[in-house]
């Protein structure tokens, strides 16, 4: 007898590229009592399948269970449960920790950009004290110059309507 459709069909049951109604053929065939030799390897497959569908729980399984269950609760007399309460400071502590760690390295990014722009440009940031001048000898024309960037700045704020009453209030203080 020819067995070749039934060697097609294992072949595609192994891709998993059978249907219910040929792995139902499949089956059938291998329930047999007499399976050719060639294909009785694959006859314990199909009746561990069929072996398996008919196991089910015992009746008293729930009862064993709970059994169990209590016998290991009065062991102990008291169940135990290690829960932690989680803030939201907690939960938020990682990004906490990354936004620290970006702000390092910008500081640091920043520090290191400026000592290597110092070193390029001939102005640079002069931290000299000693290098420091008055840009004015007199005190006089130092005063007059610091009076009249006052006016301008407030001469600008003026122009400006939704500051105007913040500055009638500051200029109350004095």
């Amino acid at each position: 007898m020819d067995y070749k459709y039934i060697e097609q069909l294992l072949e595609r049951y192994w891709e998993c590229e059978t249907s219910l109604e040929e792995e139902r053929i499949l089956r059938a065939f291998f329930s047999q009592k007499e399976v050719p030799s060639h294909l009785a390897k694959f006859k314990s497959l199909f009746e561990y399948e069929k072996g398996q569908k008919e196991l089910k729980l015992g009746s008293d399984f729930d009862d064993r269970i709970i059994k169990l269950a209590k016998e290991e609760g009065s062991a102990s007399n008291e169940i135990t449960i290690n829960a932690r309460r989680l803030t939201i400071n907690y939960r938020l502590r990682p990004l906490y920790r990354a936004a620290a760690v970006v702000a390092v390295f910008l500081l640091v990014g920043g520090a290191v950009q400026h000592t290597f722009n110092q070193q390029k440009s001939p102005k640079g940031w002069d931290y000299n004290a000693a290098n420091y001048q008055d840009t004015y000898r007199v005190p006089q024309e130092a005063f007059e110059a610091g009076m009249g960037g006052l006016e301008e700045i407030q001469n600008l704020l003026r122009t400006t309507p939704h500051k105007q009453d913040t500055i009638s209030k500051k200029a109350s203080y004095k």
